[in-house]
């Protein structure tokens, strides 16, 4: 049944799809999984909707159209980062895979027994699949297309553009070794470039994430706090008809629900975009700063009721709020 469902999925979105999942390292049959994971999404949007319309008593079709998106995109974003987590993963631990397979072709072993004990435990995604290509030359497979069909497997561009560079250094006729060497030893210059790189924007980070989840929310509950107070004086300031005031004072028609409502709507919409900008600043990558926003949203949502009950309470009586 599932692979029948799979099937009535787009063929681009099919292998759009599977890539995930085989980037993402999920131990799944690609040719179900698709339907699976539609069946599930479908019956908990469903039951998520049937409770979330029975509590607060709305609209079932809006509810379950609104629950399906945000499992969809929340799920999609998910394995997305697990991929370039595993990615990330691979790109670290990538120069001491390359210098330990260095070493043991120098120690005069073959090319698929140096990859086969290159093949650490410690090394996770990369292990295994290392281990895979090894069988693949033992099998008498060709190191060109074991090590092009590898960068198909995982979701990093640093790492498909070294095995590019290896794979044309090999069909170029240049030595093995010597690649393997110069590659690790530039991955390593590289990754010390990005590490420098990330220091030096870590204080916008810092000011970023503080604005946000602090700064914006205790001025929303200041200023939330202010116009109540000017909602309540106003309202006993009486001026008599006949008085030649150059002043007139007119009725704040805003309600104190309005103004909390729209500073939470503010505050989540700010922590959304801002989680985007501080992934795209610390990471180069805004989906980066995804995981980031439930903790900025709470953050913020936390710092500014806070702030509007501190305020009141301390002053609320000076006012007669």
């Amino acid at each position: 049944m599932f692979r029948l469902i799979t099937n009535w999925f787009p063929k681009k979105f099919r292998s759009n799809f599977n890539s995930l999942v085989i980037y993402s390292r999920l131990n799944f049959n690609k040719e179900k999984f698709l339907g699976f994971f539609a069946v599930m999404s479908l019956t908990i949007a469903i039951l998520l909707s049937f409770i979330i319309a029975f509590l607060f008593d709305v609209g079932f079709f809006l509810v379950f159209l609104i629950t399906f998106f945000v499992i969809e995109i929340g799920s999609y974003f998910a394995l997305s980062l697990k991929a370039d987590s595993v990615g990330k993963a691979v790109e670290d631990i990538l120069p001491d895979a390359l210098q330990l397979m260095t070493s043991n072709l120098r120690a005069g072993l073959t090319t698929d027994k140096a990859l086969l004990l290159a093949a650490r435990p410690e090394f996770g995604a990369l292990s295994f699949e290392l281990d895979r290509i090894g069988r693949i030359l033992a099998l008498g497979g060709n190191i060109s297309e074991a090590l092009l069909d590898m960068s198909k497997r995982i979701k990093s561009e640093k790492f498909r553009k070294s095995i590019l560079l290896i794979v044309s250094g090999l069909e170029s006729g240049g030595e093995i070794t010597d690649l393997l060497d110069q590659v690790a030893n530039n991955l390593r210059q590289e990754r010390f470039v990005d590490e420098k790189i990330r220091t030096n924007v870590l204080m916008y980070v810092i000011f970023i994430f503080v604005a946000i989840g602090v700064g914006a929310p205790m001025l929303f509950g200041l200023s939330s706090f202010l116009i109540s107070v000017l909602q309540e004086n106003l309202a006993n300031i009486e001026i008599p008809e006949n008085t030649n005031v150059p002043i007139t004072f007119s009725k704040i028609t805003l309600s104190s629900s309005y103004i909390v409502t729209f500073s939470v709507i503010s505050l989540v919409t700010s922590a959304i975009l801002g989680s985007l900008v501080l992934g795209l600043i610390k990471n180069g990558k805004e989906k980066k700063g995804v995981k980031l926003i439930p903790v900025l949203v709470i953050l913020s949502l936390f710092v500014f009721f806070l702030a509007r009950f501190l305020i009141k309470t301390l002053l609320g009586g000076s006012f007669g709020i």
